[in-house]
């Protein structure tokens, strides 16, 4: 079975965000007042076979654990849906 998974990973609460800093301190330059907080992420796309969700919500945790991601400073947030098109 086909899975589309999305891993959406953000620097943990705490953590320096210089291109989040970066970006916010642009903004009312360019007329964009009012914004606060910025963070900057990465989305991670791609589809996957696995036999059944339980499977592949299992191998994309242990992928984003080992390899997208630094658990020290990072979170992720995993999204799967089954029957992507390929």
């Amino acid at each position: 079975m086909l899975f589309s998974v999305q891993v959406e990973v953000t620097l943990r609460q705490g953590v320096a965000d210089p291109q989040g800093a970066t970006i916010e301190r642009s903004l009312p330059h360019l007329g964009f007042d009012g914004v606060k907080g910025v963070r900057v992420g990465k989305s991670i796309r791609f589809d996957l076979e696995a036999a059944d969700e339980a499977s592949a919500r299992a191998e994309v945790e242990d992928l984003t654990q080992r390899f997208l991601t630094n658990p020290v400073i990072e979170d992720s947030t995993i999204s799967i849906v089954a029957g992507a098109n390929a």
